[in-house]
């Protein structure tokens, strides 16, 4: 059964590369842009984090000095657009504070770590869950570490490939047994997730003309 599910999951990865061919993932100018957006992203859509990091684009604070030294409630004004801004202001700055503290304020040294140590330090960090960390991770640090988020449960569990209340890990696990260990694969392959599932796997399933629209005992093609 293992083996079958292994299958599709590396057919759904060919299906959605013929479909939509590469997508480019992260949208960020550096790792730290990565960083703030994938902290800032919690709860929101991605329009509202790019006008969130456009505001700390002109005020020059795309910096981990200046994130450092800016107040949380001068960030939380600048951050507004992303929602709940007071708390990602809080949660921005702790992280900020954390990377000063534990590596010198620098990706770089985080990303001496090896990314399980590298994950297991991120996750100590207040307001960084496991999807924000994995995001970090592979498109920041360049980690092969498979993000999971509410688009990926919805597309699989569809496909009945997992059960009816998925758990994070399990699903990680499930890719990462599934496709090689590779960042920028695994990049690729969350990124084409969203795309599928923004197109057709919604809310509400428009399933004509979705190219994961076959059935899964044939996933040897």
């Amino acid at each position: 059964m293992a083996d079958a599910v292994a299958k599709v999951i590396r057919r759904f990865y060919r299906e959605l590369l013929r479909a939509y061919g590469s997508q480019g993932w992260w949208p960020g100018d550096s790792p730290t842009e990565v960083v703030v957006g994938a902290i800032l992203t919690q709860n929101t859509n991605w329009r509202n984090v790019e006008k969130a990091i456009a505001n700390l684009k002109a005020a020059r604070l795309l910096s981990w000095r200046a994130l450092r030294d800016i107040s949380t409630h001068q960030l939380a004004a600048l951050i507004k657009p992303a929602g709940y801004f007071n708390v990602k202001a809080k949660r921005l700055k702790c992280f900020v504070t954390w990377l000063w503290k534990h590596h010198g304020g620098s990706l770089t040294r985080l990303g001496r770590l090896d990314k399980a140590a590298a994950r297991k330090a991120l996750l100590e960090v207040n307001g960084i869950g496991p999807e924000t960390a994995d995001s970090i991770l592979v498109y920041a640090l360049c980690k092969p570490s498979f993000v999971v988020d509410a688009y990926t449960h919805r597309v699989i569990r569809r496909h009945g490939l997992i059960e009816d209340k998925p758990d994070y890990h399990k699903t990680q696990s499930l890719f990462e047994r599934s496709i090689p260990a590779n960042a920028q694969l695994y990049n690729e392959y969350h990124a084409l997730i969203v795309k599928v599932a923004k197109s057709h796997c919604k809310t509400r399933a428009n399933c004509e003309g979705c190219p994961l629209q076959w059935h899964p005992h044939d996933a040897s093609r």
